[in-house]
């Protein structure tokens, strides 16, 4: 798959690099596994000198001896003896980086926590020393989310406030996951399109998996997904297991009651048995996997708040793959497919509501945007977007069928919040598979 958008990020990257050229910089860049970090990065510096370095999991001097033959190879630099401690390498990095400039690319960058836990120290130590001498773009990439934050966000450790800029890479837009698919499948159909954003999200790998395999078609798509061979089956545990560690089974469990609708803290306290409080607040701060949803117009510190999964891809991991182990296990993949067909409607409804919510921020011109139900759970409305600037507003109706759509109900539903209202120009709108 050819390299889409990302245009802003790469704008920023470019900025750095020329600031680089004057004085050091560092650059952390953290998403989730499979965004695309690592294509980005490359493609920011393919007309410049760099030098990638991936850490895996391997004892210090053999990843020194790896990191030593490709500095060697990569950027011609002369490093005497056999280099046995990170310290010693990233030193011999920086003093480089005095004579010529270049661009320094670490990827996984939290592994180096597990080769040896001091390695941050002696990061900070000696960019400390040697960034106002040299001329280097430093970047750091992460895929853990929760580490990643704690290196360079938490006041105690050693890297905080050495940044110069942070990416936080996020899923494509929706404008560029129907550019992708109109380029495999210019026939398409709304029900392909909405097919693929409910299994990616906008995730390039997935969209990269799906396209590659000629799955362009909503049934394709789910024929690949639950294929004998499918890389989406094991793909939440391991994106999360790595995350979670030991308390992966009791976070997994609540991800999945979120997936399945129990979106309340009182829902999930009742099922799980004790007060999630704790987990739930994780998920949202220390992992970025949920998202306090509360609706347009509540008053700051308003408890009437639900939960929701913000990754399409583990939304639907959770919705349908977790909870049918047992399925998979026996082989059975026709069941799990059939399972997925007997859901597919009513999930697809609510991932059609993310989908307006997502191309209307992206294409309107709005300062706020989200749904609206009231304190009975009564008169929930699918879409409230809001402009502050001009004073309008979009009051929506979401419906895979656009002969759903009860303009009627919508208007007593808007009639609810008429006080709220009041200062906008109100457009009522029905929104259906027809309008994506």
């Amino acid at each position: 798959m050819r390299f889409y958008n990302r245009t802003k990020e790469l704008e920023l990257l470019g900025r750095t690099l020329e600031q680089s050229k004057n004085s050091s910089c560092f650059t952390v860049m953290v998403g989730r596994r499979r965004i695309g970090k690592t294509s980005l990065l490359l493609e920011s510096v393919k007309e410049q000198k760099y030098l990638y370095l991936f850490v895996s999991r391997k004892s210090e001097p053999l990843l020194c001896d790896q990191f030593q033959k490709d500095a060697a190879e990569v950027l011609t630099m002369r490093i005497f003896g056999s280099i046995t401690r990170f310290r010693d390498l990233f030193e011999q990095l920086l003093v480089f980086a005095t004579k010529e400039h270049y661009t320094l690319i670490i990827d996984e960058f939290q592994e180096l926590d597990k080769v040896n836990p001091s390695i941050f120290s002696d990061i900070q130590n000696l960019w400390d020393k040697y960034k106002d001498k040299a001329h280097i773009h430093f970047i750091a990439s992460g895929s853990i989310y929760s580490l990643m934050m704690k290196t360079f966000e938490n006041r105690k450790e050693p890297l905080f406030g050495r940044l110069t800029s942070k990416i936080t890479l996020q899923p494509f837009a929706v404008s560029t996951v129907k550019e992708i698919l109109n380029d495999y499948h210019p026939g398409y159909t709304p029900e392909d399109l909405l097919c693929l954003y409910m299994l990616t999200g906008g995730v390039p790998k997935y969209l990269n998996l799906l396209m590659e395999a000629g799955a362009v078609t909503k049934e394709k798509m789910l024929d690949r997904v639950t294929s004998l061979d499918s890389p989406f089956i094991g793909e939440g545990k391991d994106l999360l297991i790595s995350e979670f560690g030991k308390d992966y089974g009791t976070y997994f469990s609540i991800l999945q009651l979120i997936a399945s609708g129990k979106n309340t803290q009182s829902e999930i306290d009742s099922i799980i048995g004790k007060n999630t409080g704790a987990y739930l607040a994780n998920l949202e701060k220390e992992y970025s996997l949920i998202i306090k949803i509360k609706p347009v117009f509540s008053k700051p510190g308003s408890r009437k708040n639900r939960w929701g999964l913000n990754d399409n891809y583990l939304h639907f991991w959770f919705r349908f793959i977790f909870p049918h182990e047992s399925l998979i296990e026996m082989g059975r993949y026709d069941m799990l497919r059939e399972l997925i067909n007997r859901g597919y409607e009513q999930y697809s409804g609510l991932i059609l509501e993310k989908y307006f919510r997502a191309k209307i921020a992206e294409g309107e011109q709005i300062t706020g945007i989200g749904n609206y139900w009231d304190s009975k759970g009564e008169n929930e409305i699918d879409l409230v977007a809001l402009n502050e600037l001009d004073k309008t507003a979009i009051v929506a109706e979401v419906k895979r069928n656009p002969k759903k759509i009860d303009f009627k109900l919508l208007q007593a539903k808007a009639n609810s919040i008429k006080k709220e209202l009041s200062k906008y120009k109100t457009e009522l709108k029905g929104l259906s598979m027809d309008d994506m």
